[in-house]
């Protein structure tokens, strides 16, 4: 029987070269905080100015916040908030990558309630407060094509001193307006475009599996699973090609907009527990380094899903039985892990230890423990330190 609730109220302008209605679209207020990220990115490829040039075209007198950090921390939030808040900013855009668009929704739910971004979240050592007021609106221009945040309302914020990093979000933290051109990312480098990449592919996967899944949420898993396993190879080894940027580009944003509708599964809480105990590694990374032990379990407990995954891939099913046409998605991911060329991704060499992993295990159960009922078997602690460990084993094992 469906029973599902459809609710996606972010307006995306989407296209190569729609950055320029920045100057003239509706925007939710005068003066904007600006997030980006502390790396330098943003100046150094010229969308900052680009960004603050179109607002000020637009009668908006900007503001710069330039302190993000990739996994965004929690320090970094209730800065920004706190500069929000005394400049009288009246609404965030996020410019970048997934963490300065996550960082940017946390802000403006900061900012428009007071206090710190952690005293609102509800697990681990969250206050679980219930925030007040919604938050300040959210402008998100994504400059990567990987986590979809233009799309959802979810934020991801590490909180350093408790080595916790947790999602959250609530119907303010939607984007009002995200703009996605993907001439963005031609710059974005290869090893960084399949990082982000297999991000998004995951975020698919997991919707597309996710005990929360609805018709919408398949429709638009599939077609960023198809997208992806046909286009991210050739944006790794064709970046300059807008065409092929477009459609990463695309299967990114289906893949957010399936967060709203669906959600990721365990997958994704034991990644973050990954960089919550290791803040430099690349989220896309470890969940690279996670995805075959882990898909290997949910293949045995969902062969007809993983069936639809590995024919979606264009793998070969004919002749297969049920339970091997399954774990034909796990030999599809392998190869596309090896054809944009992240097969070469080992947990020892970002400083995991076998010793962390019952710390690692516990810490996905209490901060990301919502994913677990939603995943299609339930993971035991066991079972969750058994991935880690075959995970840390590396694919050969």
């Amino acid at each position: 029987m469906l029973d599902f609730t459809f609710h996606v109220p972010t307006r995306i302008v989407f296209g190569a070269g729609r950055l320029e209605e920045l100057g003239r679209l509706p925007l939710p207020g005068v003066k904007p905080l600006v997030v980006v990220g502390a790396g330098g990115s943003m100046r150094r490829h010229g969308h900052l100015d680009r960004v603050l040039a179109l607002l000020r075209q637009n009668g908006c007198e900007p503001m710069l916040f330039e302190r993000v950090r990739p996994n965004p921390s929690l320090v970094h939030v209730d800065e920004g908030a706190c500069v929000a808040r005394a400049n009288g900013c009246d609404f965030i855009v996020g410019l970048g990558g997934g963490s300065p668009i996550d960082a940017a929704k946390a802000i403006a739910l900061a900012a428009a309630n007071g206090g710190s971004y952690w005293d609102y979240i509800q697990s681990g050592t969250g206050g679980r407060r219930t925030p007040q007021h919604p938050a300040l609106p959210v402008v998100a221009i994504p400059t990567t094509a990987g986590t979809g945040t233009e799309a959802d309302p979810w934020t991801v914020v590490t909180r350093d001193e408790t080595q916790e990093k947790i999602g959250w979000g609530n119907d303010s933290t939607y984007p009002v307006l995200s703009i996605v051109d993907p001439a963005l990312t031609v710059t974005v480098p290869p090893r960084i475009t399949a990082m982000t990449g297999m991000d998004a592919f995951f975020h698919a996967v997991e919707a597309y599996l996710s005990l929360s899944r609805q018709p919408s949420s398949d429709l638009l898993a599939l077609e960023a699973v198809s997208l992806l396993a046909q286009f991210l190879p050739q944006a790794v080894r064709q970046g300059d090609s807008v065409e092929v940027r477009s459609m990463v580009s695309w299967a990114s944003t289906a893949a957010g907009l399936c967060e709203s509708l669906s959600s990721c599964i365990a997958h994704h809480s034991m990644e973050h527990a990954l960089s919550a105990y290791h803040p430099d590694l690349p989220h896309g990374a470890g969940l690279v380094m996670l995805s075959l032990p882990f898909f290997e379990v949910m293949a045995r407990v969902q062969p007809k899903r993983c069936a639809d995954l590995a024919a979606t891939m264009g793998m070969p099913l004919h002749g297969l039985p049920p339970a091997q046409q399954g774990m034909a998605f796990v030999e599809g991911l392998r190869l596309l892990i090896r054809a944009v060329g992240l097969d070469d991704l080992r947990l020892a060499d970002h400083g995991i230890t076998a010793a962390e992993i019952p710390a690692l295990a516990k810490n996905a159960r209490e901060t990301m423990g919502a994913l677990f009922p939603l995943t299609p078997v339930d993971l035991r602690p066991e079972d969750v330190e058994a991935i880690f460990a075959r995970a840390l084993a590396g694919p050969t094992a």
